[in-house]
């Protein structure tokens, strides 16, 4: 699996076999007659979940280069072979270039013996009926001229005989990695990812799961991310592509549990907390400093839906005031908000006095089941038009236009990549209103 890949460094994931002795990888410009640069992994192997990641440094920008894995196991030697290419470096030499990208959530893969069983299948005469969907969504993703994917959480599910261990953690983790139509996306680009519950823990699991560490680590072991956390605890971090920054936040690692009060005689409950306020004090921090046209806030549950029956960071008070207070007093143009979760795409428009609108693009799932929208939510008032889809997508996300005037597309892919939705928004219309 590609990593992060930057300017003149590239992270190559991949995972190896118990019995594998030693491990390595060779890399150069691709069509170069050269001898290739090579890495051994001086890390321990033998281990039942043997996650490994090269780093490769020195490289040069805007390059190609190919690289070969070489796994040896008792004088037998596999090999697995890919290729990248850095990124550009366009500051302050030429416009900004344009932007392609996937992003989306919630990846079932069916293992029957421990899968979940709707109410209805109870009857024994009655097929049960796989949770997982069409797994072949990723095989089109795949073959989209992307320049990375961007997990939305949910990345795998946890079982119930997975929760009591870190060997649990990790044999879901990489039963999931291991799987055939995942090999292809994996490798086409690289791929960076948060938490939700299903992947951290149990459901709606907060901050007292009793296996965060070892979660916190097999998380740190399959994405090869830019950072997690800062001190060891959680995973958020930030990323740039282009003119456009990611702020990857993990609403799992410092979250109250969901039920407790978020009002307290009619005032927000200080107590009850998504993202804690360390990390709620580094989020603040990094949109201060950003320079770029949109700043993506990503998080695993939706943050603007006023009537979902379900966790929002509305749900949340203390926290969602908080924020709203901060974009309003430091005037913070371009934001928007990426989530997953709900099991159906959608984009919800939320209206600020004064100030630009705010919208969270929600996209969900990859394969999990199709929640459909029913109660208050089915005529939303907040959604934006034609947006609701309610079947396996992933999202396609474009960046384009000349400078101080680009341009963020959404489209809502199907499971061949068939458009199901689309919108898009301009630059100039997510920038503090000026009086008058």
């Amino acid at each position: 699996m590609l990593g992060p890949v930057e300017l003149r460094t590239a992270n190559i994931w991949c995972e190896v076999s118990p019995q594998t002795q030693h491990i390595s990888i060779a890399y150069k410009k691709s069509g170069s007659p050269g001898t290739a640069k090579q890495i051994m992994y001086k890390g321990e192997l033998g281990a039942d979940y043997n996650p490994v990641v090269f780093q490769l440094t020195g490289l040069e920008f805007n390059t190609a280069y190919e690289y070969e894995i070489t796994a040896t196991a008792q004088q037998k030697s596999s090999k697995k072979a890919g290729r990248f290419k850095t990124t550009e470096l366009w500051q302050y030499r030429k416009n900004v270039p344009d932007l392609v990208f996937l992003t989306g959530s919630c990846a079932y893969f069916n293992e029957p013996a421990v899968d979940r069983l709707n109410s209805e299948l109870i009857n024994p005469h009655t097929p049960a009926k796989p949770y997982g969907g069409d797994s072949s969504i990723f095989e089109s993703m795949a073959k989209e001229n992307a320049a990375f994917t961007l997990w939305l959480g949910d990345n795998w599910y946890y079982r119930e005989v997975d929760f009591a261990s870190e060997w649990g953690l990790n044999y879901r983790a990489s039963l999931t990695r291991k799987l055939p139509v995942l090999q292809n996306l994996m490798k086409a680009m690289p791929q960076l990812a948060i938490w939700d519950d299903h992947d951290y823990g149990s459901n709606d699991a907060d901050k007292t799961f009793p296996q965060k560490e070892a979660s916190l680590k097999v998380f740190k072991s399959y994405w090869p991310n830019p950072s997690f956390g800062e001190n060891g605890e959680g995973i958020y971090t930030k990323f740039t592509y282009a003119d456009v920054e990611f702020f990857m936040m993990d609403d799992r690692w410092f979250r109250s549990n969901d039920k407790l009060a978020a009002t307290i005689a009619g005032k927000p409950n200080p107590e009850k907390r998504m993202w804690g306020q360390k990390q709620m004090d580094w989020l603040k921090n990094a949109l201060s400093g950003s320079l770029a046209t949109f700043k993506i806030i990503v998080t695993g549950s939706q943050t603007l839906n006023p009537v979902s029956p379900f966790d929002c960071l509305q749900s949340y008070p203390i926290e969602f005031n908080e924020l709203m207070d901060f974009l309003n007093t430091q005037k913070v143009n371009g934001v928007l908000f990426f989530t997953g979760d709900r099991h159906h795409s959608e984009i919800i428009r939320y209206d600020r006095p004064d100030m630009y609108p705010l919208y969270d693009v929600t996209s969900s799932p990859f394969t999990s089941g199709v929640a459909a929208v029913s109660g208050k939510e089915i005529d939303n008032p907040a959604r934006v038009a034609g947006t609701l889809v309610q079947a396996q997508n992933y999202t396609r996300v474009t960046v384009s236009g000349a400078p101080r005037n680009r341009t963020l597309k959404i489209e809502f892919l199907g499971v061949k990549g068939d458009k199901l939705a689309e919108w898009s928004v301009g630059e100039t219309e997510l920038h503090q209103r000026q009086p008058g």
